[in-house]
């Protein structure tokens, strides 16, 4: 099922609301987020439920064993086996038939390729399983007791398909006891506004520009290239920060806190603050977790490093592109941390953003193309080989007729609502004005968006097939 769905937003979220509000005590609300966690996830894919429910099962056991045998060998190898069946799972269902088609290139064998269909949100909840078995080996957390608990946590379906990554001790005491207020709802129908709006009125409406110019690479101009380029991130921004938005908002309205995924990333000044507000639940799970991992028996700060670039890359999808964009961006993180913050720092600012900027967009036309052929003509064409010219009258219909869309979009990188909040929390009365404010204007986002999802006929979330 998808948010950006009028069934979704009309039929299952109210029924939802209306069940989990009727439902008295914790225990029975936890039931009812259980039941529509899983008819979500069964409403696209109902075998695969199979699949998340083992991995619960797997990793809930591995939970009790590394309690049980705290300290002793056990602990150590529960934990050890419960990460190696989650990748294991993983590779199968991402990476089984990437693996057999490079063998067969390399060896010149005659593997048969695997086409599995890829579970959605395998990858996702794959690092949440992982993220909680270790912490328990850590003493970070106690195991979960009750499996509907741990399910719950797994399962729960504003943030199971696409994130952000949850942690277990983000929400471990509110498995248990949450409040929801008044201020709770107003926020997270808010955020969850929000959410469909950059998803549906910006994200959508940048997607024709980006099938237009890369889509057409082979044709492409110079600038029409980088203009792609440039709006092909904007579209991943909006597309996946929207439903990060969402997951958060709905949560908030069942009194789960999820952490922030994104921190208006193109405000940075260098790569390496870009990616402390981009997909941070990604980021600090792979600082957490794999950045201090012993190589050949010591930490190796570079070495662990470019081990999470590679990670990174290899964790967006089964594909070589992915892995050059991990480690393209793990070089430029490499190079800043050579240069030092101090010297960085006294680089002139404006020089700072075009440096990042530049790296960025570039780094999104590598995202974009998994054909490597492909991705080699979108080099040749942003540096100017081989290309029918600077720019075309089709790049100058396009911008012209996007104007609006591109302005709004670049002004919704901006902290524009953080600063309407900073200036809430210093004047009652300008609190009272803006929290009318953002109901109104959520209200009317709503009613856009409703609007253009009528005559929608696909609009899946982006990170879906990550």
């Amino acid at each position: 099922m998808i948010f950006s769905r009028l069934f979704f937003i009309y039929l299952f979220l109210p029924v939802c609301l209306l069940t989990y509000a009727a439902a008295r005590g914790i225990k029975q609300k936890n039931t009812v987020l259980i039941i529509f966690s899983l008819i979500f996830y069964a409403w696209g894919e109902p075998v695969y439920i199979l699949l998340m429910l083992l991995s619960a099962f797997v990793n809930y056991g591995a939970g009790l064993c590394i309690e049980k045998f705290r300290g002793q060998k056990g602990d150590t190898i529960a934990t050890a086996s419960a990460v190696v069946f989650d990748f294991l799972m993983l590779g199968v269902f991402k990476y089984s038939g990437f693996i057999a088609e490079n063998i067969n290139a390399l060896f010149s064998c005659s593997l048969p390729v695997p086409d599995i269909k890829l579970p959605i949100g395998i990858s996702f909840y794959t690092f949440q399983t992982v993220s909680y078995v270790i912490d328990c080996h850590w003493e970070k957390v106690a195991s979960q007791k009750s499996f509907p608990k741990y399910l719950l946590y797994l399962s729960l379906f504003p943030q199971l398909v696409a994130g952000p990554i949850v942690r277990y001790s983000t929400i471990e005491k509110e498995i248990d006891d949450r409040t929801i207020t008044v201020s709770d709802v107003s926020y997270g129908l808010n955020r969850l506004a929000l959410g469909l709006a950059k998803k549906v009125i910006i994200a959508n409406q940048l997607s024709l520009i980006v099938d237009n110019t890369l889509g057409n690479i082979a044709t492409s101009t110079t600038l029409g290239a980088w203009y792609g380029a440039a709006a092909y991130g904007l579209q991943i921004y909006f597309d996946f920060s929207g439903y990060s938005d969402i997951a958060i908002g709905l949560g908030r309205v069942f009194g789960f806190h999820f952490d922030e995924n994104f921190r208006h990333p193109f405000i940075c000044k260098d790569i390496t603050e870009f990616w402390q507000r981009w997909h941070i639940s990604l980021s600090t799970f792979f600082r957490d977790y794999l950045l201090y991992v012993p190589i050949f028996g010591k930490r190796r700060k570079y070495g662990g490093l470019f081990l999470v670039w590679l990670c990174t890359g290899i964790w967006h999808g089964a594909s070589w592109n992915f892995i050059i964009w991990g480690l393209y961006y793990g070089l430029f993180v490499f190079l800043e941390m050579q240069i030092g913050k101090k010297r960085m720092k006294k680089i002139p600012v404006v020089i700072r953003h075009i440096y990042s900027k530049i790296v960025i967009i570039v780094g999104f036309g590598i995202f974009y193309f998994e054909d490597l052929s492909q991705l080699g003509r979108f080099f040749r064409t942003i540096v100017g080989v081989n290309v029918p010219g600077l720019i075309g009258i089709q790049d100058k219909i396009s911008l012209t007729n996007n104007m609006y869309l591109l302005i709004l979009a670049v002004i919704c990188t901006f902290p524009v609502i953080d600063g309407a909040k900073k200036l809430a929390e210093r004047n009652f009365a300008a609190k009272s004005a803006i929290s009318s404010a953002a109901a109104i204007c959520s209200a009317i986002l709503l009613v856009i968006t409703s609007i253009m999802l009528v005559d929608a006929t696909t609009n899946p979330f982006l990170y879906f097939r990550f």
